[in-house]
């Protein structure tokens, strides 16, 4: 048995290693289903990242056997294209893999924010604040992936198969039910049967495409690029957002000293984009309002990121099958909610699903329970991500809020439990929220002047300053 020394030694000197690319186990376990072998298992997890090992971890934990599949072979891989932050809401989920303290010694941030609007800033945590609100963490997926993908490989039933790539489900009965997977290693083909297969291998995901589930698609109106820096100086060392009206942006600061800085323009900026990206990503950090000094700063990655990022929503089960992370619902990244969901659809996914993958409860019965979780945890979220991601501007009713978060600290706050997504947008909109909203503009107006509170919203209308 270890003591408590030689345990934190044990931990310090895996996360060393894991630090350094490796994982331990996983070069015996890159090729111990090649050949043509067949082997059983209660549940196949195809895509080892966030969603994939949190689901691997919490069945295994629960007396699951799992294998769980990634296709690089590389145990140090990960996301480059992320906002690097673990919004509040997954804070329980880390909290039950036992990688808060992890993540903390690995110098992960607590992401508190302030947000820009053309009302000012929204500051949850300035002055007047009244205790303290959940948090969760910004660090670079350089560092988290590898974290998690190493406390998968050592659970217990978990069998990490690094460089295995899905190119087939197999079936059963009449061909609807989903009871394994066909997969392509190194060494030749072999097939993985299962009770269940969970599709964790992102928004273009693999597994959902070969069981036939439909995607919805909804148009995303702005384009990204990120890039990392160092010495990129933020008020208060907080998170910073810009809310343009349509432009967006934002500031994270991550471990090891390193701000992921992201820019989220309408595609009406593209051409200028295109032809000159270092140049137009520059000029429109310089052009934020109270902008960090983007020249004083060391940049130490290059400018990547996408010019078409479509938000997917699809249903998260199947027969046999499961979606969970982006495979089930890809967020917008301007909100930096994906890591999160990820992390909390893996949780529910497990709570639901790891008695009947152990034969005491019907399965498909646990897959209902787990469909219902998703979509009413997330579903009005992504409803009104889908409906923002169109780049306009702000609707009255978010006028309302972020006018009087802008105003109001307890607004503030309560905005930041819906950006963490703690709340949904009942609560969030609920009729108290918008009364209280609601009385803080018309406190803000009488104390402006008369007329001198609004601002013309266009087509006549009138809408707070």
């Amino acid at each position: 048995m270890n003591t408590p020394d030689s345990a934190e030694c044990g931990r310090a000197e895996r996360e060393s290693a894991v630090r350094a690319g490796a994982v331990n186990g996983s070069a015996v376990r890159m090729s111990a289903t090649g050949g043509g072998a067949v082997r059983d298992y209660d549940v196949v997890v195809s895509g080892a990242s966030l969603a994939g090992c949190a689901t691997a971890i919490l069945l295994a934990r629960r007396g699951v056997r799992v294998a769980l599949l990634e296709r690089h072979a590389d145990p140090a891989a990960y996301k480059t294209l992320c906002s690097h932050s673990l919004t509040a809401c997954a804070h329980p989920v880390l909290t039950e893999l036992g990688l808060v303290p992890v993540l903390e010694r690995a110098g992960a941030v607590p992401n508190k924010a302030r947000w820009h609007t053309r009302w000012g800033w929204i500051e949850p945590w300035g002055a007047g604040a009244d205790g303290e609100l959940p948090i969760g963490y910004n660090i670079r997926r350089s560092t988290l992936d590898p974290l998690i993908r190493s406390l998968a490989a050592d659970t217990p039933g978990v069998d990490l198969l690094l460089g295995h790539r899905v190119t087939g489900l197999l079936r059963e009965g009449a061909g609807a039910r989903v009871a394994g997977v066909r997969v392509t290693a190194a060494d030749g083909e072999s097939e993985l049967r299962a009770r269940l297969v969970v599709g964790a291998d992102g928004k273009d995901s693999a597994v959902a495409r070969l069981a036939g589930v439909p995607v919805r698609e909804h148009r995303n109106g702005r384009f990204g690029y990120l890039a990392h820096y160092r010495n990129l100086v933020l008020r208060d060392g907080l998170s910073h957002a810009w809310f343009l009206e349509p432009d967006m942006a934002y500031a994270f600061p991550n471990d090891d000293g390193v701000t992921v800085l992201t820019v989220l323009p309408d595609k009406k900026h593209l051409p200028a984009f295109r032809e000159d990206l270092e140049g137009s990503f520059l000029a429109f950090v310089r052009a934020l309002p109270d902008a960090p000094d983007i020249d004083a700063a060391e940049r130490v990655t290059k400018i990547t990121g996408t010019v078409d990022y479509p938000l997917h929503s699809r249903r998260p089960t199947a027969p046999g099958l499961a979606l969970v992370g982006d495979a089930a619902l890809t967020g917008d990244p301007l909100w930096g909610v994906g890591c999160g969901w990820a992390l909390q659809s893996a949780q529910w996914l497990a709570r639901a699903v790891a008695p009947a993958v152990a034969g005491r409860v019907e399965l498909d019965r646990a897959l209902a329970v787990y469909a219902r979780n998703h979509g009413r945890r997330l579903r009005g979220h992504q409803f009104l991500a889908a409906d923002f991601a169109a780049s306009r501007p702000f609707n009255p009713v978010e006028r309302l809020m972020f006018s009087a978060a802008a105003r109001d600290t307890a607004v503030a706050r309560h905005m930041h439990l819906f950006a963490s997504r703690l709340i949904g947008p009942a609560r969030f909109l609920s009729p108290a929220a918008l009364a209280k909203a609601s009385v803080v503009n018309v406190r803000h107006r009488r104390r402006a002047g008369a007329g001198a509170g609004y601002v013309s919203g266009g087509r006549g209308r009138r809408v707070p300053r």
